[in-house]
């Protein structure tokens, strides 16, 4: 029961770890006013960049910031279209969601030859066993077990990080207040000489680069290889935490575990003998996420100015 509770808690991290890092790029840009459907397409770009440049190059670290780079790229069309000549933002989003995978399968034909890229040898760092070396080397087989359960990939870590870092820059920095307030009423935000428009911009920006991030997290920690359906839906699962979460980074958090929670689980007991079909385990995160958006999304109260572009001199 324990080795089952431990290894349930570390699927769980693994997991999360992706969303949270999507998640976080569509607080960003949600609370500053845009909405980024395209976080599906802009994970899957990141997805491929990170495992090209990490297999080319033996260095998971190159690629995690090559997977960024793509993910402002891609993300860069949508600030261009929504925020500069106020396309739908909805339509560019799904748009993207379209050219992001099909610009990844077209560049893994050229580099790899085939839609499936190559297994990446280099992964990111465990914290016990990479971080801390071998201290634990002499404990028991039993101890080393269960460590081994709770040898986290380094790649939660960093989201955390990074989910505190947004927590501080919105609710305590004036950057972050600005974004909110923008958000709120872009109007009079623009009425105290804060540039509406420059400020979307960046965010957007922003949500791609950690959106990137969180595509990269699968190819360098989950599943170590490129393939089309890598993502699987996880940025619109990204999407429904961000909304469970009230569009704050904690709540973000608390998403992103309970959605990890049922990944482990589906994981878990689809290796079980269980008389039910192992298409329907499969897809229980999924069915949680339509379930969380029933229930939630009437409750949680969105950005006031979220999908409406600005117009300077608008009210």
């Amino acid at each position: 029961m324990l080795i089952n509770t431990l290894l349930v808690i570390n699927i769980t991290l693994m997991y999360a770890a992706p969303l949270l890092l999507a998640g976080l790029g569509g607080v960003i840009s949600e609370k500053s006013g845009v909405v980024n459907l395209a976080l599906e397409g802009i994970m899957t770009i990141g997805a491929f960049t990170a495992a090209w440049i990490a297999f080319a190059t033996g260095n998971v670290w190159l690629g995690l910031m090559a997977g960024g780079f793509a993910g402002a790229l891609l993300a860069t069309f949508h600030a261009i279209s929504t925020v500069i000549f106020k396309a739908n933002q909805t339509i560019s989003g799904v748009a993207l969601n379209f050219i992001g995978p099909g610009i990844a399968v077209f560049l893994s034909r050229i580099v790899f030859g085939a839609v499936r890229s190559d297994p990446v040898t280099a992964r990111m760092p465990r914290l016990l066993s990479d971080v801390f070396g071998g201290i634990f080397d002499d404990m028991a087989v039993t101890d080393n077990l269960i460590l081994t359960m709770l040898n986290v990939d380094v790649t939660f870590f960093i989201a955390l990080v990074l989910c505190a870092f947004m927590y501080i820059f919105l609710y305590k920095t004036k950057w972050g207040l600005r974004v909110i307030s923008i958000g709120e009423h872009p109007a009079a935000a623009d009425a105290l000489g804060i540039n509406v428009n420059k400020v979307r911009f960046y965010c957007v920006i922003a949500s791609g680069v950690l959106a990137g991030f969180g595509g990269s997290a699968y190819t360098l920690s989950i599943v170590s290889v490129f393939s089309p359906p890598v993502i699987s839906g996880a940025g619109f699962i990204a999407l429904a935490a961000v909304i469970f979460g009230k569009w704050t980074p904690h709540g973000l958090l608390g998403a992103c575990l309970v959605f990890g929670f049922f990944q482990a689980l589906s994981i878990l007991l689809g290796g079980q003998n269980l008389p039910v079909p192992l298409q329907v385990i499969t897809m229980m995160p999924y069915v949680l996420t339509i379930v969380i958006l029933v229930l939630f999304v009437g409750k949680s109260l969105a950005p006031k100015s979220l999908g409406t572009p600005f117009e300077k001199g608008s009210h």
